[in-house]
């Protein structure tokens, strides 16, 4: 049997553009597709070479979602892997997201916030911590 690979996950957000711009800023992606979706809706594939986030609206009609952690099927968090988790970090205070639940143990550092959209993102680095 072949080993599978994550392509992309599909998220639900209230502006797909601003979304995908964000984390273009946030963590040097680039928008790979742009363009109408299921619905009547639009969407954004923004990653890298080999994966991506699709971020997609309904003509904004988007209801505000539950609990995740609480939700059967709900998407808990997304985890990006940087280089430079400083630099991540402060590019996401900038943004006016607050991180949080900072941590540092094998394999790596991460930290968390949540974006206008609720999505919680852990940022992990696997560099060894700067001295």
């Amino acid at each position: 049997m072949t080993q599978a690979i994550l392509e992309h996950v599909n998220i639900t957000v209230s502006d797909p553009l601003q979304t995908a711009k964000r984390l273009c800023t946030l963590f040097g992606w680039r928008i790979r597709w742009k363009g109408d979706a299921i619905d009547g809706g639009t969407s954004v594939h923004v990653g890298g070479d080999d994966s991506y986030i699709a971020v997609y609206a309904k003509d904004g009609q988007n209801a505000a979602r539950q609990d995740s952690y609480s939700t059967r099927g709900g998407l808990n968090h997304v985890g990006v892997i940087v280089d430079d988790l400083e630099k991540v970090e402060a590019l996401v205070c900038e943004a006016g997201y607050k991180p949080h639940s900072h941590a540092d143990y094998e394999p790596g550092r991460r930290f968390y916030f949540r974006d206008s959209d609720a999505i919680e993102f852990e940022v992990v680095s696997y560099q060894p911590t700067p001295t």
